[in-house]
């Protein structure tokens, strides 16, 4: 649910001016949601506030409030919201791609360094989920829906979900295309999700790599419908 014109605008002090696919998913399934998401978060940075892995979440913290209130990692407050809180029968996890712009890789060595460290972030996340919080109910990973699908953008996108759609399976969570998700549109419109009005547009024909609404209900829909299929 970030959006930069939000912050811009000066509304960030409010952070139920975010809305994102949780909260439409939430609603649809007739369930209370609890949104601990941090923009600019890593999968690494979601374990640890002091391995060096964060890239935008901790500076965001530092201005702005979140949805929740805690001062502990994400990992640490889900633990800990999952061992008091014994009725939550849904978790959704959207994270990868700030580790990807983080490391801001120009070789495929560097950029298979980076796909490997968030399916191992992943696998630990989980499994401290499963094992530590002994949490056994829905388990859903939303996937990212490519900005272009044209074939190279589109094959680009679909490595980043690789390890993450297997670190989910290998822990029994389902799994959500973000990716189909905004495919028809885009392909509609040429293949561009911005062309679909899926993406905040910043100036004419330039867009932020986050969702309008349109694109956020899109997800939702997609979390709610990997639920229905479960």
């Amino acid at each position: 649910g970030y959006s930069p014109l939000l912050v811009g605008a000066g509304l960030a002090g409010n952070p139920h001016v975010f809305v994102g696919y949780p909260e439409i998913a939430a609603n649809t399934l007739g369930m209370q949601d609890v949104n601990a998401s941090c923009p600019g978060e890593t999968s690494g940075g979601f374990i640890s506030l002091t391995n060096g892995a964060d890239y935008k979440c901790l500076g965001y913290r530092s201005f702005f409030p979140l949805h929740v209130d805690y001062s502990t990692s994400q990992l640490d407050y889900a633990i800990s919201y999952l061992r008091s809180h014994h009725d939550v029968r849904l978790i959704t996890m959207d994270i990868g791609a700030n580790d990807v712009f983080k490391a801001g890789c120009t070789t495929l060595a560097c950029l298979s360094g980076v796909l490997a460290g968030i399916e191992a972030n992943l696998r630990f996340i989980y499994g401290q989920i499963r094992n530590v919080a002994h949490y056994q109910h829905a388990l859903v990973t939303l996937t990212y829906y490519s900005l272009g699908y044209d074939p190279a953008t589109a094959t680009s996108t679909e490595s980043l979900n690789a390890p993450i759609i297997a670190a989910t399976l290998a822990f029994g969570g389902k799994v959500a295309s973000g990716f189909d998700a905004f495919k028809g549109p885009a392909l509609a419109a040429g293949g561009s999700s911005c062309a679909a009005g899926l993406l905040i547009v910043l100036s004419p024909g330039v867009c932020d790599v986050h969702p309008t609404s349109k694109g956020r209900d899109l997800l939702a829909k997609a979390v709610v419908n990997a639920i229905a299929h479960s």
